[in-house]
């Protein structure tokens, strides 16, 4: 049986783990969780699944918690709250469904901690993929990917040989706005973009969907995870999401991981790797229903968050570690209504053009990068 830490309880990718545990539990076992500030669903949470470690944003919002649980459950709240919840004893594997970069240090501390990572937290790798890799190299723990991209060029490599790989094919779905043109965009509003055509998620990740920024964050992932030059990561625009990502090999073969549309798929799959479990609740694949597959290759101009993506990634050192924080802030001010869509990209593209970069960041380095960022966009929004 596997003991499994889930940060990021609460939220879209957090609460389908939970519903892979509920269905399997011979199979894994909750010792810990950690969350925001969705306190009933917590509790909930908590009274189900029974964790021994529950950590939470807010030192009130954990004292209350603690009043309404069994004692011999320990409620923490804050970053050292989260780090502890990550590490928890007897858990052997983290699953990071956080959003943003917070879900760094957790994944850092949890590998020294000799724990497999089902790493759903796309930040981790973008802001620090080289500290990420080398740490789990270090102390020899997997990184399993969990985004449904990730996962479909992992399962296509299974049983092949990495140095007959030329390429990675990332698809993409184009995200709410992708039958727009650029001009259409002036003045969408908060409830259209997180309108998302295939897949129900997050808000922030389907603002980054609609942006594409999404899209070039998997491509910096793939880098870090297969190892992969960027001039050998494409990304197709692929509106049904059925084909999830493909790998060509040397003599031209393309092998690619199918399904409907459906988060759990990937989630068990890491969790279970290197096994499969059954998911019967989830639609099944029947090509002839679906009739027609489409495929477009994606416009720069249009999706100007991807070009900044491949443009950091090449550059690589504390650069990406800008585009992650100066993304998060413009999406955080648009959610609040605060900036236009398009001005995301304005206040991304700033924040890059005024950074110098620094190659091989440390851990403090990234950090303060990561909060000079912020306040830099946070300021030019006033």
């Amino acid at each position: 049986m596997k003991n499994i830490a889930l940060i990021g309880s609460t939220g879209s990718i957090g609460t389908q783990t939970l519903d892979i545990i509920r269905t399997h539990r011979d199979e894994f076992n909750l010792v810990s969780i950690a969350a925001g500030r969705n306190i009933e669903l917590v509790l909930k949470q908590i009274r189900e699944f029974s964790p021994n470690v529950v950590a939470v944003e807010r030192k009130q919002d954990a004292e209350h918690i603690q009043q309404q649980v069994d004692p011999a459950v320990k409620v923490l709240h804050g970053k050292e709250g989260l780090l502890e919840a990550a590490v928890a004893d007897n858990a052997d594997f983290l699953m990071n469904a956080l959003v943003g970069s917070l879900g760094l240090e957790p994944t850092l501390q949890a590998m020294e901690a000799g724990m497999d990572i089902g790493i759903a937290n796309k930040e981790t790798l973008v802001t620090a993929g080289h500290l990420v890799t080398e740490k789990a190299k270090k102390h020899q723990v997997q990184l399993l990917p969990v985004d449904s991209e990730h996962s479909a060029i992992f399962q296509s490599l299974e049983g092949n040989r990495r140095q007959e790989v030329e390429r990675l094919i990332v698809t993409a779905s184009g995200g709410s706005f992708r039958d727009r043109s650029r001009s259409e965009l002036e003045g969408v509003s908060v409830e259209d973009a997180l309108k998302h055509p295939n897949w129900q998620m997050g808000a922030k990740i389907t603002i980054d969907s609609a942006t594409m920024m999404n899209k070039g964050f998997e491509v910096i992932e793939a880098h870090w995870l297969f190892d992969m030059s960027y001039d050998d990561i494409d990304v197709v625009l692929h509106k049904e999401s059925i084909i999830h990502s493909l790998v060509e090999y040397r003599d031209k073969s393309v092998l690619a991981q199918l399904g409907s549309p459906d988060m759990r798929v990937p989630i068990q799959y890491a969790m279970s790797y290197p096994n499969r479990l059954e998911l019967n609740d989830t639609e099944r694949l029947n090509l002839w229903e679906i009739g027609k597959l489409h495929f477009e290759k994606p416009d720069f101009d249009r999706y100007r968050c991807l070009r900044y993506a491949y443009e950091a990634g090449r550059t690589g050192g504390t650069l990406p570690t800008v585009l992650n924080a100066a993304n998060e802030e413009a999406v955080r001010h648009f959610l609040n209504g605060q900036i236009t869509f398009l001005s995301i990209e304005t206040h991304i593209e700033e924040a890059l053009g005024r950074h110098q970069t620094i190659q091989h960041p440390d851990l403090d380095t990234i950090l303060e990068v990561d909060k000079e960022t912020r306040e830099f966009v946070s300021s030019r929004i006033g």
